[in-house]
């Protein structure tokens, strides 16, 4: 449909309502006024949620139909009315919930709606989880002002549209049942943008001698048992195959960062160079005011074991690229966060005393995209809280576009630095940014 033919039905739509909601106004006073008792009136109309019945069958296409009856009686109604100089208080009461149910109904399609989105996104051809999941659900107790309806539409994520098959996959199982071992599935589903991934009515699998963790502070830095895992996604089927890869040639996320006594023993500990900051220079620059924070691309989750050895405490998000990311952040003792680069951070507004991410914010995300996640992590943090730009790369050219991009978010630079990235050879013209910017306590537009 034409975006001018939308504006026209949405006026139509908004005309028949007023003319509807004066309809039933009009009535409703001249029953209660000149018929006895407002018990009279049917109580389905005024509380949809007494009779589950007539509000599966209360669409905003029958909301809209005129009542030839109820029209014919409006002049009588009105000359009624106009003996009396004010309603009574209840009586507006009532008119008011009636009011805010069919500007609900109207907005909101139900499940019966042939026009509602969700179904005509589906074509028929969804797994009956998903379409079960997907259908729009009516509140038990009726309109919620929290959410200014009484219908709840579950979260899925706009670009699953573009993927209906996968997620049939994802969402073909057996309710009650072991979920599928779909996990490569479910992460790719994540990372093509279709999150969040619908819920399942499953049961996950786990290791069939699963093993308590450690406890503290021993846990922090010792390897869990492999009963830990269920390792059928993973190329590696052990953490002593994790540990070795740092050995073998190959593109592997973090490959060296399962073993806890490699470089990750001494990550933070102390500068090693211009662009290397210690988790104690930082900490000292903000006098003990940081307390909560987010590691991003966390990997397996030092830094914020770092941070808790200092009584900071930090959520790292990590994916699962080819090996139990998350998993082993847990079994650290660690809260692992299980969300992509594309989601906006979940999080409320000036909450969080830092924010920290290495080497996952570079020059391989889409600039624009780019732009907007640095804009959510000021949005998170709460003013005089710190975002740790740590081992920023990009090729030495693009420092014209990324530097004013950060700039333009006007923190303060508590640190800033701009060092060669030499790991892959001098020809790459490859750099490095490290910085510790500060949220202003004030901004001024």
């Amino acid at each position: 449909m034409s975006s001018d033919g939308n504006s026209k039905r949405k006026a139509g739509n908004s005309s028949k309502l007023h003319i509807i909601l004066l309809i039933l106004c009009t009535n409703l006073a001249s029953i209660f006024l000149f018929s006895g008792p407002f018990h009279w009136i049917p109580l389905q109309y005024l509380h949809p949620d007494n009779d589950s019945t007539h509000s599966q069958n209360l669409s905003s296409n029958r909301a809209m139909q005129g009542n030839e009856e109820l029209i014919a009686s409006l002049n009588q109604t009105r000359r009624e009315l106009q003996s009396s100089k004010e309603l009574s208080e209840e009586l507006k009461a009532q008119i008011a919930q009636l009011t805010q149910f069919l500007r609900s109904s109207v907005q909101h399609p139900n499940s019966n709606d042939p026009d509602d989105p969700w179904l005509k996104w589906g074509g028929g051809s969804l797994r009956a989880e998903l379409r079960e999941f997907i259908s729009p659900k009516k509140l038990p107790l009726g309109n919620s002002p929290n959410i200014g309806s009484d219908t709840i539409y579950p979260s899925v994520g706009q670009a699953c549209a573009l993927f209906k098959d996968d997620l049939n996959q994802y969402m073909d199982y057996k309710p009650g049942e072991l979920c599928p071992k779909d996990e490569v599935l479910a992460q790719k589903l994540l990372l093509w943008g279709c999150e969040p991934l619908p819920r399942r009515r499953c049961i996950p699998h786990n290791s069939p001698n699963y093993q308590e963790p450690f406890p503290f502070p021993d846990c922090m830095w010792t390897t869990p048992p492999n009963s830990s895992v269920v390792w059928t996604a993973y190329t590696c089927k052990d953490y002593a195959c994790l540990i070795d890869r740092k050995n073998h040639p190959g593109f592997d996320d973090c490959k060296d960062c399962f073993d806890l006594q490699f470089r990750e023993k001494t990550r933070w500990l102390r500068p090693g160079g211009s662009i290397d900051y210690s988790i104690d220079e930082v900490l000292a620059l903000k006098k003990g005011t940081i307390r909560i924070g987010l590691d991003i691309g966390g990997g397996t989750a030092t830094f914020a074991v770092r941070m808790r050895e200092r009584n900071v405490t930090i959520v790292t998000t990590s994916m699962n690229f080819n090996g139990p990311f998350n998993n082993f952040i847990a079994s650290r003792g660690l809260v692992p966060l299980y969300i992509t680069i594309t989601q906006r951070l979940p999080f409320f507004d000036n909450t969080l005393d830092i924010v920290h991410s290495m080497h996952v914010l570079s020059n391989w995300i889409p600039t624009q995209l780019l732009e907007y996640i640095l804009y959510d992590i000021y949005r998170i943090l709460r003013p005089g809280g710190v975002f740790w730009l740590d081992h920023f790369f990009c090729i030495e050219d693009q420092l014209e576009t990324f530097v004013p991009m950060i700039e333009n978010l006007r923190f303060n630079k508590l640190k800033w630095s701009v060092g060669r990235k030499l790991d892959r050879g001098p020809k790459f013209k490859e750099m490095y940014i490290s910085a510790l910017l500060e949220k202003p306590l004030e901004r001024h537009s």
